[in-house]
């Protein structure tokens, strides 16, 4: 019995040692995410994809590794909404800087963390001008800021002073100054941990054994962040229109229609991942295209339905870069990429022209003729019958303006001079210029004296 009493407590200890052996291992990695630069609309999925793949792999912690000026605040908000709605712990190291809307993203996680000689604050948001944003705008982001910080048990005057410099909180910011907090004063006041670096904070949230795997964006995500760069967009915009342009000349759908399909859907397309475009954004752009083909294909002329096809075109691209947050800077940056494309479609139309004609390649494809075919040259589209001019001959059909008429014994193609003139009217010719006779209503006795050679 001794025996069994050793052996079992024997085996009980070495059974409870084994989780003190394994108290470093994880179940789940630690997902390190880079926060750093400017944060803009292609950051927020990147970060939604992110926290999808942690929370998939049952990771035991998301971590925010931070260095930011700020950015874009409908991407902070975008970003913010995916960090709350997170099903794992997520936190925030500031890594130096998070300023603006690093700070709303910072406010959206469990905690915040903080290596020595960080900061954290300044989160007015601006216009493209270093001006304060107005006042819809700084109200929508104080408001965040203050009802991040609630929910994450923190004063919520503190996050409001971030943005609002008329808030003042004794013994942390007077009015008139915009509140930004060293790591110092953050712990203070209760508002972050003090960590020395990413692995000390990985030890401080008792994950000290875990995997630490760091996101990276992938090519989808590069090529979203291209081609919705202010930069890159007047050149789609450019390719797709004149692909159209081209298309409309052309007898079937080739290369032109599919480059420019292809390039306004790119247009289209990295716009809405990035939460800027919406449907009914494309559905103007639409039928604005559908408005000036009616103009082009079924009425003459350039009138109403062209005018409203051209607003729609216009106005669809336009909301297209806009957010419901935008501000003056998004205004003014979207004007500048309609107005650069205007000049690259004129520019590169003007191009075409005048090389276009001259191409060896497109002369043996037969769509041009390098050959001149002019009157100068010897070429005529037709005999001019100068030998008709002052005869006369009688209409065999309505002349509306144009028709056929019978002079002497040949039926000829002729158009009226001015009137419409009937069928058995008598006319004369007044002019041949190729293929174009023109003639002149005349009286029954003018035909008569003209003689039966004539008529």
């Amino acid at each position: 019995m001794t025996r069994r009493i050793l052996i079992c407590a024997a085996l009980g200890a070495l059974l409870g040692a084994v989780p003190s052996a394994v108290v470093g291992q994880e179940a789940g990695p630690v997902w390190r995410v880079p926060v750093t630069g400017v944060v803009e609309l292609g950051l927020a999925p990147f970060i939604e994809r992110s926290v999808a793949e942690a929370t998939a792999a049952g990771a035991v912690a998301l971590v925010l590794d931070m260095d930011t000026p700020g950015g874009r605040v409908d991407a902070a908000e975008r970003i913010s909404d995916a960090l709350t709605d997170a099903t794992i712990p997520v936190y925030t190291l500031v890594n130096r800087r998070a300023y603006s809307a690093g700070a709303l993203i910072a406010l959206s996680t469990d905690r915040i963390y903080m290596r020595p000689g960080s900061v954290i604050g300044a989160a007015t948001p601006v216009d493209g001008g270093g001006q304060k944003a107005p006042e819809k705008i700084v109200s929508a982001m104080r408001s965040q800021m203050r009802a991040l910080a609630e929910a994450s048990g923190l004063d919520p005057e503190v996050a409001a002073a971030m943005v609002d410099e008329d808030i003042e909180i004794e013994g942390v910011v007077d009015a008139g100054k915009l509140l930004t907090l060293t790591t110092e004063e953050a712990v203070e006041i209760g508002y972050a941990d003090e960590v020395d670096d990413f692995g000390s904070l990985v030890q401080e949230l008792g994950h000290a054994g875990a995997t630490v795997l760091t996101a990276s964006a992938n090519w989808a995500e590069r090529v979203v962040r291209f081609f919705s760069n202010p930069v890159v967009s007047p050149f789609l915009l450019t390719l797709g229109f004149l692909g159209l342009l081209t298309e409309i000349k052309t007898p079937s759908f080739g290369v032109a229609g599919v480059a420019g399909v292809l390039s306004l859907a790119l247009f289209f397309g990295s716009h809405m991942i990035i939460g800027l475009a919406g449907l009914e954004d494309i559905i103007v752009f639409v039928v604005g295209l559908a408005l000036v083909g009616i103009e082009v294909f079924l009425i003459p002329g350039f009138g109403i339905f062209g005018l409203l096809g051209a607003v729609g075109i216009m106005a669809g691209l336009y909301l297209s870069m806009l957010s419901d947050l935008a501000v003056s800077a998004d205004f003014t940056r979207a004007g500048l990429v309609l107005s650069t494309t205007v000049v690259l479609i004129a520019v590169s139309a003007w191009a075409l022209i005048r090389t276009l004609p001259g191409s060896s390649r497109l002369a043996k494809s037969g769509v041009f003729l390098l050959a001149r075919t002019d009157r100068d040259t010897g070429y005529e589209s037709a005999v001019t019958r100068s030998d008709l001019v002052g005869r006369t001959g009688r209409a065999i059909t309505d002349l509306r303006p144009s028709g056929t008429a019978l002079i002497g014994e040949e039926r000829v193609d002729v158009v009226s001079e001015s009137s419409w003139i009937t069928v058995g009217t008598p006319v004369r010719v007044v002019s041949a210029e190729g293929y174009r006779h023109v003639v002149r209503q005349v009286t029954e006795s003018e035909l008569v004296e003209a003689g039966p050679a004539e008529a």
